[in-house]
């Protein structure tokens, strides 16, 4: 056996020898119980009251914080998502934007090129038209050279021939059909 069970039953036995029962109920026992009762509850008032009470609302003023935390951050995911289709839509648009802008770009630059071809085509156009017509007042310049020319020699054959004997009247009808021959465009050319 244990000491604690040695001196558990001799204290029992002491009692039972004394009083003659095993368990001694009396008024004093009654009274200790009942201060000892009264006590207790006191105390449980007072540990309730200073220590439970303070807890429980620190308990409930951390619950409050935490569900509006809870709040807060469901309303700042939801946010969070209004700001991202807001944000994804502007991304479409930007894109769409800039589509629009580089097809804009792109008819303009074809544009751009057939006014640039179109000016070319005109402007050798314009460069073969000058061409032509230099080539066609050389032309007639050479022409005109070339009756001055004949001028000048028909002149010169028949200054000879009038030396050799050719009247007045002979001479005058001879220029003139040297100048018909010629034409009227040989005189008045520029």
């Amino acid at each position: 056996m244990t000491t604690f069970s040695i001196i558990t039953n001799a204290s029992v036995a002491l009692l039972s020898e004394s009083t003659g029962r095993i368990f001694g109920l009396d008024a004093q026992l009654l009274f200790d119980v009942l201060v000892q009762g009264v006590a207790v509850f006191i105390l449980f008032i007072f540990v309730g009251y200073f220590l439970i009470n303070p807890v429980r609302k620190m308990l409930e003023e951390r619950q409050n914080k935490i569900a509006a935390d809870i709040a807060d951050a469901e309303k700042n995911k939801e946010d969070a998502a209004k700001l991202k289709e807001e944000y994804d839509a502007k991304i479409k648009a930007a894109d769409s934007e800039v589509s629009d802008m580089l097809s804009a770009a792109r008819k303009k630059a074809l544009k751009n090129e057939e006014t640039i071809v179109a000016e070319a085509k005109e402007e050798a156009a314009r460069i073969i038209r000058g061409a032509n017509q230099e080539a066609l007042l050389e032309k007639n310049k050479v022409k005109d050279e070339v009756k001055q020319e004949i001028i000048t020699v028909a002149t010169a054959m028949a200054g000879k021939l009038v030396e050799t004997s050719l009247d007045e009247a002979t001479q005058a009808k001879l220029i003139d059909d040297t100048l018909k021959e010629m034409g009227d465009d040989t005189w008045l050319s520029k």
